[in-house]
């Protein structure tokens, strides 16, 4: 038996130089604008994560802004309900998930369908038949729905209403899916009329399954560990790491030890361990949603970056250190500042709550310049933000 190859050193600064590349932030439009480019990051990053906080933009649009610099929210509108090049699905959250990647889903579809779900136990077949009635007929809003007798939540995301409860399940399970969004409101459509299949795709087996996880992580990633690729999904690890193993034995995955990680194992390909020494223009600014695929995975991000990102949207007030809802502000390969920022949509402007220096910006010599560069960006976000 031949042994497993030693392991690469890679410093930190390599680590975080591919990463940016993998997450494309490392130039300023890498997908071009409009509609196809939405499809193409969504593609590339493997999905966009949905959610509901709006005190500035919802993340979704923030984190496609972040790599489509003219970004426009009705280019996801038309990316959604009219080229149908993403849909919504869960991956660790609810995300924006590429169309073409359907089939990776259908077997969590499926055995929803078959055990059903743990935060919709309490759908009655009442429920199911009276929703799929009405959204057999046409595309409906929980809106269209007003005869619901309220019923008490089992746990805090889940609706009062019983026929919302019922549409989500349907979505869990593959009969019905989101086919547009007007703010946090959802349309939901029967599945194969969305997509105007005559049958679905082919379900994809689990092996396939773990090597779509595995690709997915290696093209958004670059530095990859098996916690990276299964964030919050432990029970794929098993398959995951026998999909490492046999590219390994390839020589298509090269095991990697980056500074720091102590006896966290680490994987990269061999074309992004050759290209490690290409930096991030250091003027690049990027100012991220704690959302975002570089910061939703806390360990990883001061792994990398020696930057622990404190979401305290739900911190009572008192015990903030960054804020409601700070955003790390990238610059460069550096985080070196994070700012709590709130949308006063009425009154036209970004009302800054809080500036935090962190990392490299808490050393005066280079503030002046770094605050230059941040204030310039931070006019074309309130655009962004306060834009109809």
């Amino acid at each position: 038996m031949s042994r497993a190859p030693e392991p690469l050193p890679l410093t930190k600064t390599q680590g975080r130089q591919i990463w940016l590349r993998a997450q494309r932030l490392d130039s300023r439009a890498p997908f071009g604008e409009g509609p196809q480019a939405v499809a193409d990051a969504v593609a590339h990053l493997g999905y966009v994560q949905i959610d509901t906080i709006n005190v500035i933009e919802r993340c979704h649009h923030h984190i496609l802004f972040s790599r489509i610099p003219a970004y426009r929210r009705a280019d996801l509108q038309q990316a959604q309900s009219a080229d149908r090049s993403v849909f919504e699905y869960w991956t660790h959250a609810l995300s924006y998930v590429p169309s073409r990647d359907f089939r990776f889903f259908l077997p969590a579809m499926r055995e929803h369908r078959r055990d059903g779900h743990k935060w919709y136990a309490s759908v009655t077949p009442a429920d199911t038949r009276k929703v799929m009635r009405l959204v057999r007929a046409g595309p409906l809003t929980i809106r269209d729905i007003e005869d619901d007798v309220l019923t008490e939540k089992e746990h805090l995301w889940q609706s009062r209403k019983p026929s919302k409860r019922a549409l989500q399940l349907a979505f869990y399970t593959g009969v019905v899916t989101i086919s547009a969004r007007q703010g946090m409101l959802k349309t939901y459509e029967l599945m194969t009329r969305h997509f105007g299949w005559d049958k679905p795709p082919k379900p994809a087996s689990g092996t396939e399954i773990a090597n779509y996880l595995l690709d997915r992580a290696l093209r958004a990633q670059g530095v990859i560990s098996l916690d990276s690729i299964c964030h919050l999904d432990a029970p794929s690890k098993p398959a995951v790491r026998r999909a490492i193993a046999s590219r390994i034995r390839r020589g298509a995955l090269v095991p990697v030890a980056l500074e720091g990680s102590g006896k966290q194992e680490h994987w990269a390909e061999p074309a992004a361990l050759e290209a490690s020494g290409e930096g991030v223009p250091s003027d690049l600014v990027h100012i991220l949603s704690p959302f975002d695929p570089l910061i939703i995975q806390r360990k990883r991000t001061h792994l990398f970056f020696d930057y622990e990102h404190l979401f305290e949207a739900y911190v009572p007030k008192a015990k903030r250190k960054l804020g409601y809802f700070a955003l790390p502000v990238l610059v460069g390969d550096e985080v070196v500042a994070a700012l709590d920022l709130k949308a006063d949509r009425q009154n036209k402007k970004l009302l800054m709550q809080k500036w935090n220096w962190v990392g490299q910006g808490r050393k005066t010599a280079a503030r002046k310049e770094l605050k230059r560069v941040i204030e310039e960006e931070l006019d074309r976000f309130e655009r962004f933000q306060l834009a109809d």
